[in-house]
């Protein structure tokens, strides 16, 4: 077959039973019967002349050739999906920037990161928070223009994704000004016993300082472990404990003075990246933002 040839009616309901994986759900999505759905998806088969799906009990898996045409359908939609949401915001005079950040990532580092375009009176901002692997499969979708993390990603044939360095921190242990100010420890040989919040067992950092207390053989008490930095910054400023995290999670605290920096951990450091993949659309504002990292 050839282009002229290819339904993409019937290529769009099969991207949406492929991605639900149950025809059910995707007939009552796409307001259709079941029925008519099965029938436009058998077109297809017939068109390509290769089936895309095999049963598995009630179940409906790709085959070879259906995860094949699947990968460009999510392609083709994905940069549909593009296309109408910068028309849109392009038929007002503006500019949309879509930025994911992982949950583990600090507020106010992506703050401090995108506060170039909160003074564009020309942009309009999307931010969403998530796990890594949601927010990667929205980046590849296009749903996205950018993903702010904590890890870096490497790139495969099937997920072309490009990861740059941002810069790295420091991480430091803080306390309550009114208990150690002008107090200082010895990390890691004065924490044992010491209460401590942590960040949780999901975050690249909490690997480090686990390993770190457990080489000195000592044992802090551990009084909370939080994923999220936004909660770990209301942990560390309204709790009387010590919470070991970089420093730009609490910069306003430690600014005011109502947090101190009791010691740091050199040896352990955050690391920031920007996860990007191929657009057909360029965004000039954040390759400015990329450039200058």
């Amino acid at each position: 077959m050839n282009l002229k040839q290819l339904n993409f009616h019937h290529l769009f309901y099969f991207w949406r039973v492929a991605k639900i994986g149950h025809l059910t759900r995707a007939a009552e999505e796409v307001h259709t019967s079941q029925s008519a759905l099965s029938a436009q998806i058998k077109q297809l088969e017939e068109h390509l002349g290769k089936d895309l799906f095999v049963r598995e009990g009630k179940r409906l898996l790709l085959t070879a050739t259906g995860q094949l045409v699947f990968t460009y359908a999510e392609e083709i939609f994905g940069l549909g999906q593009e296309m109408l949401g910068r028309l849109q915001v392009h038929s007002e005079g503006m500019i949309r920037v879509r930025v994911g950040s992982v949950s583990t990532l600090s507020r106010n580092y992506q703050e401090n990161w995108i506060r170039p375009l909160l003074a564009d009176e020309s942009v309009v901002l999307t931010l969403e928070s998530g796990l890594l692997e949601g927010l990667l499969e929205r980046l590849l979708q296009h749903e996205l223009d950018i993903v702010l993390a904590n890890e870096s990603v490497p790139a495969r044939s099937n997920r072309p994704l490009h990861c740059r360095f941002l810069g790295s921190q420091t991480i430091s242990l803080v306390g309550p000004a009114s208990i150690w100010k002008n107090r200082s420890l010895r990390i890691p040989e004065d924490l044992d016993g010491i209460d401590i919040a942590l960040p949780g067992p999901r975050h690249a950092l909490r690997v480090q300082f686990d390993a770190l207390c457990i080489r000195a053989g000592v044992k802090p008490r551990l009084r909370a472990e939080v994923d999220d930095m936004a909660m770990l910054r209301l942990i560390a400023r309204d709790s009387q404990w010590l919470t070991v995290l970089p420093e730009v999670v609490v910069q306003d605290e430690l600014h005011n003075g109502s947090l101190v920096i009791v010691g740091q951990l050199p040896e352990l450091q955050e690391q920031f990246y920007a996860i990007t993949t191929p657009s057909l659309q360029r965004i000039p504002r954040l390759e400015v933002l990329l450039a200058g990292a």
